[in-house]
């Protein structure tokens, strides 16, 4: 029985257990702290996921990825803590600028305000002080007509002294037509008479002209409408259908001032105008025809230089009637009001 078991054996085989722990526990910390070592000396992540996942997943936790979730951490938590001031600051200054501005308006408009008022309160007291200053140079007394060596009808004379010492020509040149004796003078703005001619008129008698004359045309112009209309008319440059300039006396009515023309062979106006008999002068439509060297030189100048008003004598009634016109007193006494004038048809 002895024989089959020999004694040598157990002493070995305890020896051989004791030497494989041992080479066991050497070898244990190199085989785990192998994949560790790897990773964090920049192995590939092929070498790391195929010997040690878990030890893979854990690693970003102590590694550079961690560091950079901390430093996100760190931000985002700042961030919040500077922005709030921040926000805080621009919502305060927003409202005290917006009240400020609301504070600047409203305390500018009253600023504004009285200078409007003030300025249109004072407009009417310039004018006022214009107004009696004008009002007392119309009063003033003008000079009499002065017909130089002419010699004139009285109603003509008495309607230039009139015109002149009233004022009623408001500076401006006058031209006075006498209808009865067919004759046209013209005044310098002070009445001094500039010179007379003969004119040709309407034909037919009459101190109104028929209503919508002016639109007809002359070929319709019934013979008892053929009139020049009296009165005191603004004298007003124009030019007639055919180019050539005229001088209006009343545009709405067709009638004005031009050259004698030559209109129908029958009619004989130049040979009517050289006459002394006023009689054979009334053969127009209604204008007045003027001598072509007077136009020129003596009637056109003068509207042109200083403006004209031009007062028609009636035939049918007199010039008080018409212009409640007076005869002046003498010279160097006030007006005590000068009359309304009077336009005429």
């Amino acid at each position: 029985m002895q024989a089959l078991r020999p004694p040598q054996a157990a002493p070995l085989t305890a020896a051989l257990h004791k030497a494989l722990l041992l080479g066991a526990l050497l070898l244990a910390p190199a085989v785990f702290a192998a994949p560790q070592v790897a990773t964090a000396s920049g192995s590939t992540d092929e070498e790391v996921s195929s010997t040690t996942p878990r030890a893979v997943a854990q690693v970003p936790r102590s590694g550079p990825k961690a560091s950079a979730r901390k430093a996100d951490a760190k931000v985002a938590v700042a961030k919040p803590a500077v922005a709030k001031p921040a926000v805080t600051k621009v919502t305060a200054a927003k409202p005290a600028a917006a009240k400020a501005a609301a504070t600047k308006h409203v305390a500018a408009k009253p600023a504004v305000q009285p200078k409007v008022a003030i300025a249109k309160a004072t407009a009417p007291k310039a004018a006022a002080a214009k107004g009696p200053g004008r009002k007392a140079e119309d009063l003033t007394p003008g000079p009499l007509a002065n017909f130089g060596n002419e010699a004139a009808p009285a109603d003509v004379v008495h309607l230039a002294n009139w015109v002149s010492y009233t004022r009623n020509n408001k500076k401006k040149a006058f031209v006075l037509i006498d209808k009865k004796q067919a004759q046209l003078y013209v005044f310098d703005p002070q009445g001094k008479l500039k010179s007379r001619t003969p004119v040709l008129l309407g034909k037919a008698v009459g101190d109104h002209s028929a209503p919508g004359v002016g639109n007809k045309p002359l070929s319709q112009l019934k013979e008892e409408e053929k009139t020049t209309p009296a009165g005191r008319f603004l004298a007003l440059p124009g030019k007639n259908t055919s180019g050539e300039d005229i001088i209006w006396i009343d545009y709405n009515a067709a009638v004005s001032m031009h050259r004698i023309r030559k209109v129908a062979a029958e009619e004989r106006r130049f040979e009517r105008m050289a006459t002394p008999e006023a009689s054979d002068n009334r053969i127009s439509n209604g204008c007045v025809n003027v001598p072509h060297k007077f136009y020129n030189a003596v009637l056109k100048p003068s509207v042109m230089k200083y403006g004209a008003f031009v007062y028609v004598l009636p035939e049918t009634r007199t010039p008080q009637q018409l212009f409640g016109s007076y005869d002046v007193p003498a010279r160097g006494t006030q007006l005590a009001q000068a009359p309304a004038t009077t336009t005429g048809k």
